[in-house]
């Protein structure tokens, strides 16, 4: 399918050894580049990558539904309905080239949809999803067969079909590493070799899922310990538990897996970090000083990224995000503010310029930012 599509677009229009830096530093506070819509009308667009082609896929988690609904974590309900996809891309043309995704809408507000949610090309060159579930794994059966592939990574088959690569959310229910409430929340994934690799935001751990489709822990984070915000009225000293919600993976130069943090409420400015993982190792910090993180990715240049969906942090009220590169010296420079709204993730052509999945949070689009450097 994914070949097919490739050959349509490109008939139909004209013809991507690194340092730790672990201090904190400040972002500059002027831009490198303008940001242009090249997508839009996308139902609360997710993970993009792009192929070899240079066609850019965006995943859209969706609208959810009113077919069955479930218990949500936190006192909502989570309603089924089959309105996720995926788009393709190119020039100016878009097209949803996969649909019928599972989706879940939350009657709360905030973060209110969860489906398609990462995006990644395995070795063969088909397309991983990573499928969002947010609530217990033991409330996944009252979906039917319709929603048993939320809280999974699936291999895309064609147009309204797929395979599931690995379940998360089973794991999770079997398993809850990280000892806290029984919630899985697939939000990325990465293709290594025959392995996959994979996250689970919401049970804070990296997953393995091997070639016959069995999942392990490579590595789960326990809560911390943060202070406790001011505006709470708590005594001097105060602290609170936070948890390290991972949300994104990547490959860097230097072989080894790099994750960014979301991190839990109460959400602390610059307090998102990036860790380095070598499989079987115990991960180290490798960049902080970040707020809200999303999703990470290394420039040719071996220089890491990364994009902020709030930059003033997820409590302040302020949707206003950032796209941050991460300079030789460890300084952070700001490569766009302006204009992004509730980013969700981005990717980097062969050519340097980023395409940004944004308005993340409802109707969205896809935004190209050209850079001068």
């Amino acid at each position: 399918m994914l070949d097919a599509m490739r050959r349509t677009l490109s008939l139909a229009v004209p013809l991507v050894l690194v340092a730790g830096i672990a201090a904190p530093a400040t972002a500059a506070t002027s831009t490198t580049g303008r940001l242009t819509v090249v997508a839009r009308n996308l139902d609360n667009p997710r993970g993009v990558a792009i192929d070899r082609a240079g066609i850019v896929y965006v995943a859209e988690a969706g609208l959810g539904g009113d077919d069955v609904c479930i218990p949500g974590t936190f006192g909502t309900n989570l309603c089924y309905g089959s309105t996720g996809a995926i788009t393709a891309v190119r020039h100016g043309w878009q097209k949803r080239v996969v649909t019928g995704l599972p989706s879940l809408r939350s009657t709360g507000g905030g973060f209110s949809v969860y489906g398609a949610h990462d995006l990644a090309f395995d070795r063969q060159g088909k397309l991983l999803v990573a499928m969002g579930y947010s609530t217990d794994p033991v409330s996944r059966d009252l979906l039917g067969a319709a929603g048993a592939t939320m809280g999974t990574i699936l291999r895309v088959e064609g147009k309204r079909r797929w395979s599931v690569v690995g379940d998360l959310s089973a794991y999770e229910g079997q398993n809850n590493p990280d000892g806290v409430i029984p919630e899985s929340q697939p939000y990325a994934v990465i293709a290594d070799g025959r392995d996959v690799y994979a996250l689970d935001a919401a049970a804070n751990d990296v997953l393995k899922i091997d070639r016959r489709g069995v999942v392990t822990a490579e590595h789960v984070w326990p809560q911390e310990q943060v202070p406790a915000p001011p505006e709470w009225g708590l005594p001097p000293g105060s602290t609170t538990p936070i948890q390290f919600v991972p949300v994104t993976i990547t490959r860097g130069p230097d072989g080894a897996l790099y994750i960014g943090q979301l991190t839990g409420h109460p959400f602390p400015n610059g307090g998102a970090r990036v860790w380095r993982l070598v499989p079987g190792q115990e991960p180290t910090i490798f960049a902080t000083g970040f707020t809200n993180i999303i999703d990470i990715a290394f420039d040719k240049r071996g220089r890491l990224v990364v994009l902020e969906i709030a930059k003033n942090g997820l409590s302040s009220g302020d949707s206003t995000g950032a796209l941050i590169r991460v300079e030789r010296d460890g300084s952070h420079r700001e490569l766009a503010s302006a204009g992004l709204d509730s980013p969700m993730s981005f990717a980097i052509a062969s050519d340097g310029s980023f395409y940004i999945a944004n308005k993340g949070l409802g109707i969205g689009e896809l935004v190209r930012l050209s850079t001068r450097d």
